[in-house]
């Protein structure tokens, strides 16, 4: 699975993508999002507020309900604004 970062959260996480095996578990963005946290204190302050994220699954729009594969692109961005 790849994860990809952008914004604040790839400020607070250090890296902008990372190719991750998450346990069979893990098969919700909200279930990778509480794995991820797991991983250091970078992760565990950019998704303290998972509820403050806009996430995509393969490209699309995704909720944090969103089931996962191992296969899959999930990208994890803070909310945008339009300008």
């Amino acid at each position: 699975m790849q994860v990809l970062y952008f914004g604040w959260v790839r400020a607070r996480i250090g890296i902008s993508k990372e190719e991750l095996s998450p346990p069979p578990e893990v098969t919700t963005v909200a279930s990778l999002i509480d794995w991820l946290k797991g991983r250091g204190d970078g992760y565990a302050t950019a998704f303290e507020d998972s509820t403050s994220l806009r996430v995509a699954v393969n490209q699309e729009i995704a909720q944090l309900d969103a089931e996962i594969t191992d296969g899959d692109e999930v990208a994890v961005f803070p909310p945008m604004t339009g300008g």
